[in-house]
Parts: structure tokens; sequence; C-alpha cells
């Protein structure tokens, strides 16, 4: 994440690794992870060999699961000029609408990869940047490894070597 003010950065991410720092995951964690797990069907549709940017609008966001049995995720719903279409952020618990950092009517890059689920094409976001400022990372982009599977301390290493 890369943010004008590293003491807002450092924030931010422990924020994100707040829900990690409590130890094992509690029986509430478990149903919350469900479906989310790195080799999960669902993760399996992120194929870094089709890795890709997005320039979009943000149109809105939109809480649900991405596959039947999943709990529940953040989307965010752009406008690329040519279609419509669902980017796929992660678990709810680890990022809410109002964590990512952008809003409605806002102009987006967004890096990861298209995939289709449910019969549906989809954008599983690995990074969204907002300006020359602002990115909310999701995944690693060379693994697609989730950021919501690391542990707080491989989340760490993944700050800025500025925000260290």
């Amino acid at each position: 994440m890369k943010i004008s003010n590293p003491s807002v950065s450092m924030l931010i991410i422990l924020m994100l690794a707040a829900g990690l720092l409590n130890g094992p995951i509690s029986a509430a964690d478990k149903n919350s992870m469900q479906g989310w797990g790195i080799n999960s069907p669902y993760n399996k549709h992120y194929d870094v060999s089709r890795f890709e940017k997005l320039k979009a609008w943000v149109v809105g966001f939109k809480t649900e699961a991405p596959m039947p049995g999943m709990s529940p995720g953040t989307i965010m719903v752009v406008e690329t000029g040519i279609q419509l279409i669902d980017v796929h952020i992660g678990p709810t618990w680890f990022a809410k609408p109002g964590d990512i950092g952008v809003k409605k009517g806002e102009r987006i890059k967004i890096r990861g990869c298209r995939a289709v689920i449910d019969q549906k094409e989809v954008f599983m976001a690995a990074k969204i940047k907002k300006g020359n400022y602002f990115e909310f990372k999701v995944r690693l982009t060379k693994s697609g490894r989730p950021f919501w599977t690391m542990t707080p301390e491989e989340l760490i290493r993944q700050r800025p070597a500025a925000d260290r």
C-alpha cells in the first residue's frame, strides 16, 4: 500500500492485519473464511499467466458471496468504457467497501486477472491504484497469493520499505 503519508499507510496495514493478530482462527473466523482459503476452488480461478491491467471508473460496491457456499466478499463494480465488470476484492472481513480507499465516480487502475465464475466474467484484483499516491493491495502480483491468507509477519513484509 502506498500513501503520501507513511504513518497513515502503516495504520491502514495494521488495521487490515488486526483480524490476523489475535492468534488462531476462531470458529466465527473460520465461517468468515469459508471458501477463501489459498487452495480453494475460488482462488484456483486466479491465473497469474493471465495477469492484466484495467483502467476504469468506480460505479459502486456490493457485498456477496462470489461462489455458492462462500462467506461474503467485497465486490467493486467498475465501468471500463466498454463494459461494467465486477472486481472481486476479497472477503468482507478483510476489506469492507469503505476500507478500499476509492469512491464512486473515481478513476482507478486495477491489476489482476479475468476469470469466469458461475458463468459470469469477473476481474480478480491484485492491486487497486488511484492517482500517484494510493495503492490497495490484496494479492501478490507474481504468485496471486491472497493477503488474507498471510500471517501478520508476512503482511508486514509487504509494506513498502519506506513505511517499515
